[in-house]
């Protein structure tokens, strides 16, 4: 879903920017008011986690493919303010590195996928949760709202292109609005297996009381796992486009994508390597890295030491 340059007019990247802008804004401030320090190097795995599996497209139907946004599952597991924090660092580096979604539609990306997927996605499992008790209860909500999250996300870029007149409002939110309903039955189900792995064999990461620093093993295991993802299995998923790729195709125009841009890694490519796989898996290793040290050095930064 991550929208390239040439999508969007002026005045539609401006807006989005203007309010990613203030919703970045608005969860710095929360997460200095209420996110303890312990939670940094979580911070980091989850952004490495989201990096890595956001390389793995699974296909769905008609031809197209999908893949994990992971906004729920970074706002269930660290809250939303965090959550949008390591989104947005996943999505940084992803646009200036390797030019999947464009800079001038940076702001859509991060307002899509971190506002919305993480705001609207938490406050639908806020309120599942107060019907939903216990550990399955968890992972329903999750579930859900995982769901809704995706699919809010593409409803979001579907107006972005239809403000822009890129394609027509009619047109557009049922492209996006279809296949993402179908992916987003992929992200719900990844979400919920996370989750349930994490509450089987770390529940306390799950615990917001909780005032155990985490771990290093649990560090080292997270990022051991993304990186495991991105080295071994990335070369290897659906090459099918995804859906934004798909609805920008069956609706004609796709030919607008553009890089404003250059970028070291664009494509996911490495200079020297020709195998394909082999520069996929150093480059999705070397994006897992940089979004890992992205997110942890953001947190440092913006977290007041006063708050263990």
């Amino acid at each position: 879903m991550h929208i390239p340059d040439g999508f969007l007019d002026g005045k539609t990247a401006i807006a989005a920017a203007v309010l990613s802008g203030t919703g970045i804004s608005v969860a710095v401030r929360s997460a200095q008011k209420r996110l303890p320090r312990r939670k940094i190097p979580l911070m980091g795995v989850a952004a490495a986690f989201v990096f890595a599996a956001q390389m793995l497209n699974f296909p769905v139907a008609a031809g197209s493919s999908g893949h994990l946004m992971g906004s729920v599952l970074s706002a269930v597991l660290l809250g939303p303010a965090a959550g949008v924090i390591v989104m947005t660092s996943v999505l940084l580096v992803q646009a200036l590195v390797f030019a999947d979604g464009g800079l001038l539609a940076l702001g859509a990306n991060i307002f899509n996928m971190a506002i919305v997927g993480c705001g609207a996605g938490y406050g639908i499992y806020a309120l599942l949760r107060r019907i939903l008790p216990g550990d399955r209860g968890m992972l329903a909500a999750a579930g859900f709202a995982s769901w809704c999250a995706i699919v809010l996300a593409a409803v979001c870029a579907a107006g972005e292109l239809a403000w822009s007149g890129t394609a027509p409002w009619g047109a557009a939110f049922p492209a996006m609005a279809t296949v993402h309903m179908l992916i987003g039955v992929g992200e719900a189900l990844i979400t919920m297996l996370v989750l349930g792995a994490i509450a089987l064999t770390r529940h306390e990461v799950l615990e917001n009381g909780n005032e155990k620093t985490p771990g290093a093993e649990l560090v080292v295991l997270g990022l051991a796992l993304a990186l495991g993802l991105a080295l071994f299995v990335s070369p290897f998923v659906s090459g099918w486009p995804d859906g934004l790729e798909k609805a920008a195709a069956s609706l004609g125009f796709d030919m607008k994508a553009a890089r404003a841009f250059p970028t070291p890694l664009a494509d996911y490519a490495v200079p020297g390597f020709s195998s394909p796989a082999a520069a996929t898996a150093v480059a999705g290793a070397a994006g897992t890295l940089l979004a890992f040290g992205l997110s942890f050095v953001i947190a440092r930064l913006i977290l007041p030491s006063s708050r263990t």
